[in-house]
């Protein structure tokens, strides 16, 4: 489950930079993956639709938000928390 949750996330933020997924490391950060606050929002949104979670994100102060985007690792640990809490 957590591979296929870390593919699909990679995923979403390869496409929102127009790369190859393989391209996505976990230790990318959205700044080098060349993804902008747009970018952000539309991953969110994508991530939310794709796992039917709800991303506590507020994307004008990010550092604030409880949901982690300062790398892809922490992307992917975030939604595997959501996911896993809405299995409860």
């Amino acid at each position: 489950m957590a591979e296929n949750i870390r593919n699909r996330v990679i995923a979403i933020l390869a496409e929102q930079a127009v790369l190859e997924p393989s391209d996505v490391k976990m230790d990318s950060t959205l700044e080098t993956l060349g993804i902008d606050s747009l970018g952000l929002v539309e991953s969110i949104f994508a991530i939310e639709e794709a796992f039917d979670v709800s991303v506590p994100f507020n994307a004008n102060e990010p550092e604030k938000s409880a949901f982690d985007i300062s790398s892809v690792a922490a992307i992917v640990a975030a939604v595997e928390t959501l996911v896993a809490d809405q299995k409860g």
